[in-house]
């Protein structure tokens, strides 16, 4: 096989390998580009943010990749949204839990009384037994109104039909 025959061969090789190496880079950057710019959608709402971190990729390639990691949000959308829900939910239970409001101890669900101060922390429904706030005028449960201060007297209970 002659020497210019053997070049000939080698040159092709080498353009093939050539062209295939740049569209390997092409497509590697390309999928870089879009892969930045779908993980910045996760992470913020910021169109501006959004942009400018897929520009920095698409212009600097592997250095922008390093600059997009150190600057991007820690935490995507949605585990900000459950890191929310979760601490709303733990600030819920804190909220349950009941203190006297009188000295601060902590009470039950079910006592009427502080054992701690004596302040009165709920009253029964005169008609159903049944625990209730101090604030409620009605019983939720059987529907009976309250009637504490002496100024509010319950009126007077309607004549029955034997007694008309």
């Amino acid at each position: 096989m002659p020497f210019g025959l053997e070049l000939t061969a080698f040159s092709h090789f080498f353009t093939y390998l050539t062209a295939f190496f740049g569209a390997f880079l092409a497509a590697l950057w390309l999928s870089l580009i879009f892969w930045t710019y779908r993980d910045i959608r996760s992470r913020t709402h910021d169109k501006l943010a959004q942009i400018f971190a897929a520009l920095v990729v698409a212009i600097l390639n592997l250095p922008g990749m390093i600059i997009y990691f150190i600057l991007r949000p820690a935490r995507t959308l949605d585990e900000t949204y459950q890191a929310a829900l979760e601490e709303e939910a733990l600030l819920s239970q804190v909220e349950e839990r009941s203190g006297c409001p009188g000295c601060g101890a902590r009470t039950r669900q079910a006592w009427m009384i502080c054992p701690h101060c004596h302040t009165k922390l709920k009253k029964k429904c005169k008609l159903c037994g049944r625990l209730m706030e101090l604030p409620w005028q009605v019983c939720p449960y059987c529907g009976e109104p309250t009637y504490e201060s002496a100024d509010e007297s319950a009126p007077a209970p309607l004549p029955t039909t034997e007694e008309v």
